[in-house]
Formats: C-alpha cells, structure tokens, sequence
C-alpha cells in the first residue's frame, strides 16, 4: 500500500515492472550518491466513474495542495485533535476504516496513485467521514516542507511494497535514515504503526527500528512483533492470504519521552 523511496539513476528491471504492475512501490537508495529521496513509483490504473466524479466533487475540500510551508491541522480540520499522516493508503478503505473507528483523530494520507485518491475520495463521501486530508503528492516532499516537527500522534505505514529480489532491497522505504526523519516528526510519545506480509522485511524493519536510538518497542512479546491494533481493520487481501497460513506482522514503536 505504501509509496516507495527510488534512487533517480536506478531503473527498474523489465522483469520487476512486469512483476510489480500496478502495485505502489517502497524502497530507498541511501547509499547511491545520486540519489534523491522519493516516497513513489507512479503505477498506471485506470480510473472508474465514480472515483472521477469523487475527485472533481470532493477533491477541491479534502485534497490539500502542495506548499513548502508548515501545516496548521487546526485551520485544515476545523479542530484542535490528534494528527495521524499514513504513507501510501493505496485504495484507501482502511484508512477510511481506521478514521471512523477514531473519529476523535484527524488522518493526513499521501497517495500518488490517481484511482487510490479517488477511491477514498468516494468513501469519504459516502460514508460522511470528516476526518481525513489528503496529499497527491510524494510523502516526503509533505514530511520536509508541511509536517511541522515534532508534531503527530502517529504515522502509518501499512504493507510497503518489500522489493522481493535480494538486489533491490536497498529500495525499500523503511531504512534508517528514513525512519530518523519520521521520528523527528513525531511528537514525544509518538507512534510509528507499520504491518507487512512479508517476513524478510518484516525482520528488516524490526531491525531498523531497533537500532533507532529514539524509538521503543511497545510490544512485550518475544519475538518483537506487536498484535495487531484493533483499529487496524484487516484487508480483503489479508484476509484471504491468512486464511491460506501466510503470515503478516505488525510493529508498533514510539518516540521516547
């Protein structure tokens, strides 16, 4: 669901793309020198009728354009409340899942990906959710120029696309320097929510985690891994791949007081 970091010089495989058509993709090139951070690989979809008129109708309220100046949620949402950002909401149906559960939260998720605007676009109207903002816009780009420091609730990163082949995990979104931003814009106590289906990146990001110096585990079982929230609905995917005894992990860390 997540957006993904690529470094500029670093094309994809032919194979890969063929592969990963139409999935939203995560990764990060740290150690290429050319390399720019980015939260995307922009994926074709076509566009449904409903989420077109859901993107002219509703998107001029609840999708925030781009300015490299700090955001005032208050003044966005109309209300002084928690503030979640969630990287790559993909079709967005957790998401809107997620902010009815929490009403008393406001949700700011990024997406790149066209139809995956307009899908949420047509939940919030449907559904008559209020709490939710959205960026068409590189995740990053939002973080440095709009996210004041220090300033969310939480961060949401759900099922980040794990770049199977050895050779390209370096693309993957959550690495250490990665991580380092996202905890700078968390307030203290702050948490970072993430879940993947994928066990080796699973224990990468356990891993990343970990070693950051600023964040804790709030997990106590053994294995590191956190039960999933409540408020975490489980996917149609998710759930068909769990009844098939695949796996998914949830790791939930925050920023230490």
């Amino acid at each position: 669901m997540s957006d993904s970091i690529d470094p500029i010089d670093d094309p994809i495989d032919s194979d890969d793309a063929s592969d990963k058509a139409g999935t939203p993709a995560a990764g990060e090139g740290v150690n290429h020198p050319k390399a720019r951070i980015r939260s995307f690989v922009v994926r074709a979809g076509r566009m449904g009728t409903g989420q077109v008129k859901a993107l002219a109708e509703l998107g001029p309220k609840f999708v925030l354009p781009f300015k490299p100046e700090a955001m005032d949620y208050e003044a966005t949402f109309g209300r002084k409340a928690p503030v979640v950002f969630e990287i790559g909401f993909g079709m967005g149906g957790p998401t809107a899942q997620i902010a009815q559960t929490l009403p008393g939260v406001d949700f700011i998720g990024c997406e790149v990906h066209e139809p995956g605007v307009g899908a949420l676009l047509k939940l919030i109207g449907e559904q008559d959710i209020p709490n939710i903002r959205i960026f068409q816009h590189d995740a990053v780009e939002v973080l440095d120029g709009m996210i004041p420091k220090g300033s969310l609730a939480g961060v949401h990163i759900y099922f980040p696309d794990p770049w199977h082949k050895k050779r390209h995990n370096k693309r993957r979104l959550v690495q250490p320097p990665f991580v380092a931003k996202l905890v700078q814009h968390l307030a203290p106590g702050g948490y970072l929510h993430l879940a993947t289906d994928w066990e080796p990146y699973a224990q990468q990001i356990l891993e990343v985690l970990r070693a950051d110096p600023d964040l804790e585990n709030t997990s106590t079982r053994a294995d590191g891994y956190a039960d999933k929230p409540e408020y975490r609905p489980l996917t149609k995917f998710e759930n068909r791949g769990l009844k098939l005894g695949h796996g998914v992990w949830d790791l939930v860390f925050k920023r230490k007081v």
